[in-house]
């Protein structure tokens, strides 16, 4: 009678085989990855008549301000814009490579393409790296059905919501939006409501900083408000630090004589054939 060798049935629950593998790592001298922060505020929101886009415009290098007016508000198509947070080059090239995708397929159909359909390529692109590349995404338009946003995150999954914020200072915005959203807010309380979620990721994290930049989609019209507000304004100087010759005492004076020694070259090729 000959035996059949069954399969080994995984056990249920949950495998802390990586776990181990990263403590043994780490015993030989492996550093761990750290956690990677993306330094920015992004929101966005529908609102009656379309979507309100927001970002701050502090792009940092490490514990370096890199750009105090950083635009992070990108053009996608003439009915749609993406903010963008993570790596600034990764958030460039990734939304001038769709928007590019977006110009074609609006030349091959002759008709504006659908917001869904930028979502749909941008997903699939970042699914493609893993999270590799940085770029996390807030997409918003108007198109023929209406309305829609989107938050895109680097490994390629996608959420359809009313409002929502990404970026290192996205706790602070939500809980804004969290307190105040409501449905078909008028525009101008929908900018307000954008404004201030932005102030709180610029005053609440210290990778976002600067202005506010706003942008409202409406359907046909787009209002893209670069320096909507200057939310963290630098302080002026009360008093003037500019003082007149002579201002300060001199209390002693000591004057040195230095003694100048001359300096002769001597020319060694012509030494060595004398």
């Amino acid at each position: 009678m000959s035996s059949v060798l069954c399969p080994e049935i995984p056990s249920p629950g949950f495998s802390f085989e990586n776990c181990h593998r990263n403590a043994m790592l780490e015993a030989k001298g492996l550093a761990m990855p750290k956690a990677q922060k993306t330094g920015t505020t992004i929101v966005g929101i529908i609102y009656k008549d379309g979507v309100i886009l927001g970002a701050d415009t502090r792009a940092t290098e490490d514990t370096t301000v890199a750009d105090k007016n950083c635009e992070k508000i990108h053009y996608l198509a003439p009915n749609m814009y993406c903010c963008g947070a993570g790596t600034a080059a990764d958030t460039e090239m990734t939304t001038q490579m769709v928007a590019s995708q977006l110009e074609l397929h609006r030349l091959y159909t002759n008709r504006v393409a659908r917001v869904a359909t930028a979502k749909q390529i941008l997903k699939q692109y970042l699914f493609r790296y893993q999270g590799y590349i940085g770029a996390a995404l807030v997409l918003g338009g108007v198109d023929s059905t209406g309305p829609h946003l989107y938050s895109i995150h680097p490994h390629g999954s996608t959420d359809k919501l009313p409002y929502c914020t990404m970026g290192s200072g996205s706790l602070a915005a939500i809980a804004v939006f969290e307190s105040r959203w409501k449905e078909n807010m008028d525009e101008a309380e929908g900018i307000q409501l954008v404004r201030d979620a932005i102030a709180a990721g610029i005053f609440n994290d210290l990778g976002s900083g600067s202005n506010v930049d706003v942008c409202i989609i409406r359907k046909g019209s787009v209002d893209y408000k670069r320096t909507y507000d200057e939310a963290n304004k630098k302080g002026e100087k009360q008093n003037s630090y500019k003082y007149a010759k002579g201002t300060t005492a001199v209390l002693t004076t000591k004057v040195v004589d230095i003694e100048e020694v001359a300096v002769r070259s001597i020319d060694l090729e012509r030494m060595d054939t004398a």
